[in-house]
């Protein structure tokens, strides 16, 4: 089920001289070899915005790739714990490729599903190797089938609540503007920033992170599924969700060239799903309704593009809220990641996330 990113992609996401997330992070990469042969893989880093905003010391690992082979893993573990612990962190936690706002965790359910665009998949065994290596699980990461064909599976009072934005509230909501994304894009991420910030782990992208963030989403972008909520000229809302580009990336074997780019047009016409990638509201218009009259733009989307369904982004388990209402809005828990950690100092509390709100 594992479909291969763009090569050139990866490699510029891993060079310390073009992604602006290196601007605040040190890192390592490891490779673990036997008889000469790689068997393993994974990335140490410490990220100084992350510990600076969550007041901690942690020490994360990465891109966590293993042969069935838990002496490799071993190897691996260790040798991240201890470039870490050089750096003064009290645990390693992971794996995050590079953060929360990317990907994170192993697969622990839905092995059976292609993963949808900037999501993973990952061998089955790979939690029993963790957990080999002396990890523990701090929290899941739940991903939502999101229907946006039939309404009748909803409850009406979403779009009730939707129908009354305006009208109650003043405030309207437009699609996002494809040729201005060195505006709208900044402008969504400052307001993801302020509305995820209580998230476990969190941490604020950067303006160049932002800037680089839309030039890479630029080519995958479509304006039927991306909306922006303002009252009074300022954006109280975002939603971005991308068609799942992994339905065309699968045919890729990660190049573009020669010939990749002419098989890219081609299966673009055919992709028939999407993934939320993220929506935030401001906290003083979370109960207005911009969340379901976002959600019913979908509905609207759906009927005039090739799309029906796919995915949320990954909501913590802990967020007792949110899975409720995509309960309510008729979905279903597609795939489940988990995120581990280790201590790596003897008096280092684990951490175990609270209830969301709590």
């Amino acid at each position: 089920m594992w479909v291969p990113p763009l090569r050139f992609e990866r490699k510029q996401v891993l060079d310390r001289k073009k992604n602006p997330f290196f601007n605040h992070a040190e890192i390592e990469y490891f490779l673990a070899r036997r008889d000469g042969r790689v068997v393993g893989r994974l990335c140490a880093h410490v990220d100084h915005k992350l510990n600076e905003f969550q007041n901690n010391r942690w020490g994360l690992f990465g891109f966590y790739e293993c042969e069935d082979d838990q002496e490799a893993s071993d190897a691996l573990i260790k040798a991240a714990s201890e470039w870490l612990t050089a750096r003064g962190c009290d645990r390693a936690t992971g794996p995050m490729s590079f953060t929360t706002n990317e990907e994170c965790g192993v697969l622990v359910s839905g092995f059976d599903l292609a993963p949808s665009v900037l999501t993973d998949w990952t061998m089955p065994y790979y939690p029993a190797l963790l957990e080999g290596s002396g990890l523990d699980k701090v929290i899941d990461l739940n991903m939502w089938s999101l229907h946006v064909k039939d309404r009748s599976a909803v409850h009406p009072s979403i779009f009730q609540v939707a129908d009354e934005v305006e009208s109650k509230h003043g405030i309207t909501v437009r699609p996002m503007n494809p040729r201005n994304l060195k505006v709208e894009i900044p402008a969504f991420v400052e307001l993801y920033n302020e509305a995820w910030k209580r998230n476990w782990a969190f941490v604020p992208i950067e303006m160049d992170q932002a800037q680089h963030m839309a030039k890479s989403l630029k080519p995958v972008l479509d304006k039927n599924w991306a909306y922006i909520a303002e009252k009074d000229g300022e954006i109280v809302g975002a939603s971005l969700t991308l068609p799942d580009w992994n339905q065309v990336f699968a045919r890729l074997n990660g190049r573009l060239l020669p010939f990749g780019w002419a098989k890219a047009l081609w299966y673009k016409r055919k992709i028939d799903r999407v993934r939320v990638f993220a929506l935030g509201v401001r906290k003083e218009f979370q109960h207005a309704g911009v969340a379901a009259k976002m959600y019913a733009l979908h509905y609207d989307a759906a009927a005039r593009t090739p799309q029906a369904e796919g995915e949320t982004g990954w909501i913590l388990e802990t967020n007792i809220p949110m899975n409720r209402a995509m309960e309510g809005m008729g979905g279903e828990v597609t795939r489940s990641y988990r995120v581990y950690e280790i201590l790596l100092e003897p008096d280092a509390v684990p951490e175990r996330p609270q209830p969301f709100g709590a």
